[in-house]
This record gives structure tokens, C-alpha cells and sequence, in this order.
């Protein structure tokens, strides 16, 4: 298969596999989104689901969180991992976001890259959820994937998202990030698919005898 079938297989299979995409990260509105999403780093979904709730109970808009005490946030979010650091950066960008930005989350990359603890791959999560704005977060599990079937080279997460941006419909690309998170925690995990074992892998390289030796994100 050439890069362009194997893309064109890729995107095929799951649009069937994962026909509806709900986000992974409970939410109820940008600002929400935009701090479980900066809680995700180095947790899963699960446990940022399982922490949101008190945090959000006690405030849920830039208003409110700008006000509670860095080490109250750090309480809460403890089992999220890196609690000194995202709380802070959970306090300062509340504040920003009321100063800068008049209290509503803002909409572009350039700006959402500015706050505290806001990389490029949460700003695109930010834009394509819940803005809605063509986006492909690539984390480094994407980034595993993109290897795997052939679609990047890319030795980091932003070669890997260029090359994907490039192979796969603009229209597409919202719903397809998600879609290759689901299939990757299913079926193509770290452990559980070198390459050879899950049925995408399979498909698209059914003569490989190799185990995929992925780059370093």
C-alpha cells in the first residue's frame, strides 16, 4: 500500500469502528475543557474525570477559580500528578483570562499558547472540542500510531501532526484524533501492539515481521 491507501484505510476502518466521538474529558463549557485538559498531562481521562467534579463544584468559571487559594486547588487535584505546577498554572490562567481576555476562554492558538500551562497540543484540543476549529492533537500515543501505520516519520509530536494534517481531510482531522485515541486504548496499545499484532496493523502490513521501533516523541 502506498501512504495515501494505508490513509485511506485508516480513516475508513474507523469511521466504522467509532462512528460517534464523545470527548473523553468531562466538561461543560470551554473554561472547563481547557483546565481537564491541562489536568490530563501525565493522567489518564479516567482520573481527571474522578477530580474535575470537586474542583469544578467549588468553581467552574475564571471568576470563581481565580479566586480559591493555590494550595486549595493543589488539594484537589492532587492525584492528577504534577499538582504544584498545575495549580498554579490553573490560578494564573484564571486570572489572565479575566484580565486579557474579559473572563471568556480565548479562541485562538496564539493566545490559548500564552496561558500557563497551555502547550500547543491543549490549545488544539481546546480549539477542535470546543470550538470547534480544525485541529489534530497529537499526543505521543498518536504519535506511536502514526508510525506504526506508516503515515510519519516524524520524530516529535509536531513532525508527526504536519504529516498527518497533510494526508488526511481537513474535515476530517476533528473527529479523526479522537478516533485514533479510541482505537489506539482498545486495540494498539503500548504494550498490547508492537506493529504486528492489532487488526489496522495487520491490514496494513500483513508481511511484517519486525516489531515497529517508534521515535522518540
Amino acid at each position: 500500500m502506498t501512504k495515501s491507501e494505508r490513509a485511506d484505510y485508516v480513516l475508513g476502518e474507523l469511521m466504522r469502528l467509532y462512528p460517534e466521538t464523545p470527548i473523553p474529558l468531562d466538561h461543560h463549557d470551554p473554561f472547563t475543557l481547557l483546565v481537564a485538559v491541562l489536568l490530563s498531562a501525565q493522567c489518564t481521562d479516567k482520573r481527571v474525570n474522578l477530580v474535575t467534579p470537586e474542583l469544578f463544584r467549588r468553581a467552574d468559571t475564571p471568576q470563581l477559580m481565580a479566586r480559591i487559594p493555590v494550595g486549595e486547588i493543589q488539594g484537589i487535584i492532587r492525584p492528577c500528578g504534577l499538582s504544584p505546577r498545575k495549580a498554579r498554572a490553573i490560578s494564573t490562567l484564571s486570572g489572565m483570562i479575566l484580565t486579557d481576555h474579559g473572563g471568556e476562554v480565548p479562541q485562538t492558538f496564539r493566545d490559548l499558547e500564552a496561558l500557563p500551562g497551555v502547550g500547543h497540543k491543549t490549545a488544539s484540543v481546546v480549539m477542535a472540542q470546543a470550538f470547534g476549529f480544525p485541529a489534530f492533537p497529537v499526543d505521543t500515543h498518536i504519535h506511536r500510531l502514526a508510525q506504526r501505520w506508516g503515515l510519519s516519520r516524524g520524530r516529535n509530536v509536531v513532525q508527526t501532526e504536519n504529516d498527518l494534517k497533510k494526508i488526511f481531510p481537513r474535515e476530517h482531522w476533528n473527529k479523526l484524533h479522537l478516533q485514533m485515541i479510541f482505537y489506539g486504548r482498545e486495540h494498539c496499545t503500548a504494550r498490547g501492539c508492537d506493529g504486528r499484532r492489532c487488526g489496522i496493523c495487520r491490514a496494513l502490513y500483513p508481511g511484517r515481521r519486525s516489531p515497529v521501533i517508534t521515535k522518540k516523541a
